[in-house]
């Protein structure tokens, strides 16, 4: 079959061109513990300064974060999670919970993410409507782009 000319239009491929690129989920990790300063990030992340400067103003302009003067003299910067930022958390603590199944022995997991209710945070997608876990198998696609289906682009 051939490919076609448009990729499936997709919210998922959107939110990953903005922040599926190297490092930018990890600037958001970063950021949302709380270690917004550059030289932090350099550090925290292993990235190289002109790359990282890159993230960084994407993730501004994208308005995933906000960028603060900290210091005026040199002129520095502290970078905070915007709203759309911090809703972006949730896939991070799914990521982590995963990699931490998948790719680590429960002895081995680099961070633990303590919940305010004193317990180790263990992210369970829910559904909101009726509150259970979401399965594979409970879900349903509607292709909502004119075009389309589930099994790809739909004749002309």
């Amino acid at each position: 079959m051939a490919a076609t000319k448009d990729p499936r239009p997709c919210s998922i491929a959107d939110t990953l061109a903005l922040v599926g690129e190297k490092y930018s989920l990890l600037v958001l990790r970063e950021v949302c513990l709380g270690n917004g300063r550059f030289d932090q990030l350099v550090r925290n992340i292993g990235a190289p300064r002109d790359v990282l400067s890159t993230r960084l103003r994407r993730l501004v302009d994208a308005r995933i974060l906000t960028k603060r003067v900290y210091s005026e003299r040199p002129q520095r910067f502290q970078y905070r999670p915007t709203q759309a930022g911090l809703e972006l958390e949730p896939v991070l603590m799914t990521l982590m919970a995963w990699g931490d199944r998948h790719l680590r022995q429960d002895d081995d997991r680099p961070m633990v993410i303590e919940h305010s209710c004193g317990n180790e945070l263990l992210p369970v997608v829910t559904c909101r409507a009726c509150g259970e876990t979401v399965r594979h198998e409970d879900l349903t696609a509607h292709p909502q782009a004119p075009g389309w289906s589930v099994s790809g682009p739909t004749a002309a």
